[in-house]
């Protein structure tokens, strides 16, 4: 299944401040954090790190999975997946 990946600064992405709905799942490892829409809608996501790091945003349509880092050798786990903007087409 492929993903239409849509990017936008980690300034944008440090502005979003929702938690995404409970239909976002996602599941992490040392190097991946990988995050799936199984909403009905396009949902704009990005991952929330324990140190407070930003990530780009990502844009995931219902049924795609989107791939982050993971929490690398350092631990530095996922606090939460936030809702983000998209860039504007």
């Amino acid at each position: 299944m492929a993903a239409c990946l849509t990017q936008v600064s980690g300034a944008e992405a440090a502005n979003r401040s929702e938690t995404a709905p409970t239909c976002v799942h996602y599941s992490t490892s040392w190097r991946y954090t990988f995050v799936t829409n199984t909403c009905d809608t396009t949902q704009h996501v990005t991952v929330e790190y324990n140190d407070g790091s930003t990530v780009p945003c990502r844009t995931a349509g219902p049924g795609d999975t989107v791939t982050f880092p993971g929490y690398g050798t350092g631990d530095n786990g996922v606090r939460a997946v936030l809702l983000c903007a998209a860039a504007p087409l």
